[in-house]
């Protein structure tokens, strides 16, 4: 009688989901699909006037900029610091996960400069475009631009009051929920950094679909479709890339390891599976490890390796995108990356992918810092959006697939042979 009151009760005292609640749970591919369709009736009937809506649409992913750097560095300290491996098994363990990355960016470069997808279409970013002269609500947006912070650390070398107001009002937001915890060694300080990161990104991510839907009105109302003539063929040589990726990885496995290739396949469909309805490769992780272990018959360690500790600085399919993105937006603007512009963001991609598994929309996070780093104009990354609910996917299960490669040549040529 008195659990039925108390659960009474507590049915009564329950609040209700608020609007931005109901928000979050609609799946994030849902509401970018959503906000692409809104955003091509609403370019197509405002025409040039639709470049408004694209106000918000550059404040969120000036927003995300922000948040990349400081991000990626907690993320590499916090995978660094927490991952317990001895100094043999760790040298092998990183040899084979840098070598698989360093294929998947090759790969990604070879393929964007072999189609070159975003010569389908040439397209003049909006700050070009008004280089002879800025009307009024060009200079409105460039004072709204300079109140929200480009970096975490920038406002406090220029005094930036506003900026770093807005910094610690988001942070102190955060860390609230943080107030109570105890901190005891260093690892402490850098997870909570970790967690209120995370927090704040949460918060941008579940913002992306506007700018989704604010990029590509402005882009249908002034450019019309021809971008995404370009899009469709960015998708064919992402989708290319990522199949000679996972090649690599089944040639490799059969060449130096017991494992047969076709078998690994057939008994991983659980995990591939997973892997891209998810879309995380650290929610595929558990079915990842039990797939090795119990149906593939790796060795518990071989597989503990590859798919539970590898698999915090194995995301090769993102880093491949990361490559070929830049270079699909640089041959849409008609510019060329020189080697040693590409060469940066093979450098940047491989840094920015430690760690990143456990970002939400980590795909999304570095390419903003990959952009930067380039020169490249941030605004082009929504555009990229509305394939990227697929594209991750893709990538997703790619990833997983690089854990399993890891796993099986970590278990060399002494496994069960009738396996």
């Amino acid at each position: 009688m008195g659990e039925a009151i108390v659960d009474d009760v507590s049915e009564q005292s329950a609040t209700p989901p608020t609007l931005w609640e109901r928000w979050q749970r609609v799946p994030l591919y849902v509401r970018i699909i959503l906000a692409l369709a809104l955003g091509v009736v609403f370019g197509m009937a405002l025409g040039e006037r639709a470049r408004m809506l694209a106000v918000p649409a550059k404040l969120i992913i000036r927003v995300l900029g922000a948040l990349a750097p400081s991000l990626i560095l907690v993320a590499v300290v916090h995978s660094l610091m927490t991952a317990k491996l001895g100094a043999g098994i760790a040298f092998r363990l990183g040899w084979l996960l840098l070598l698989n990355t360093l294929v998947a960016i090759g790969i990604g470069l070879l393929v964007a400069n072999t189609i070159r997808p975003g010569e389908a279409a040439h397209v003049t970013p909006a700050a070009e475009n008004s280089a002879a002269g800025k009307s009024d609500f060009d200079r409105f947006l460039d004072k709204l631009m300079e109140a929200v912070p480009e970096s975490l650390y920038k406002p406090l070398v220029d005094n930036n009051v506003i900026a770093i107001v807005l910094i610690g009002v988001g942070f102190g937001i955060a860390l609230r929920a943080e107030r109570e915890q105890p901190v005891r060694p260093a690892v402490d300080i850098v997870e909570i950094a970790y967690r209120a990161i995370l927090r704040v990104l949460s918060w941008v991510i579940g913002l992306v679909p506007l700018a989704v839907f604010g990029v590509v009105a402005g882009v249908v109302g002034t450019m019309g479709f021809r971008p995404f003539r370009a899009l469709g063929a960015f998708v064919v040589a992402v989708l290319l890339a990522l199949v000679l990726q996972a090649v690599w990885y089944l040639l490799r496995v059969r060449l130096l390891s017991w494992v047969r290739p076709i078998k690994l396949l057939s008994d991983m469909r659980d995990a591939i599976v997973m892997a891209f309805a998810t879309d995380s490769s650290t929610a595929t992780m558990p079915v990842t490890y039990k797939c090795l272990v119990e149906k593939v018959g790796l060795r518990e360690q071989s597989a503990r390796l590859g798919a539970l500790i590898g698999t915090n600085f194995n995301n090769d399919g993102t880093a491949l995108y990361e490559a070929m993105s830049a270079l699909f937006v640089a041959q849409l603007l008609g510019r060329h990356l020189s080697l040693g512009q590409q060469l940066a963001v093979v450098g940047l991609s491989i840094i920015a992918s430690v760690g990143a598994a456990g970002i939400p929309e980590a795909g999304t996070v570095t390419m903003a810092l990959v952009f930067k780093a380039v020169g490249l104009p941030l605004e082009f990354i929504p555009l990229l959006l509305t394939v990227d609910w697929f594209l991750d996917r893709s990538r997703t299960v790619i990833n997983m697939l690089g854990d399993v490669n890891v796993s099986c040549l970590m278990d060399g040529r002494r496994g069960n042979a009738e396996c």
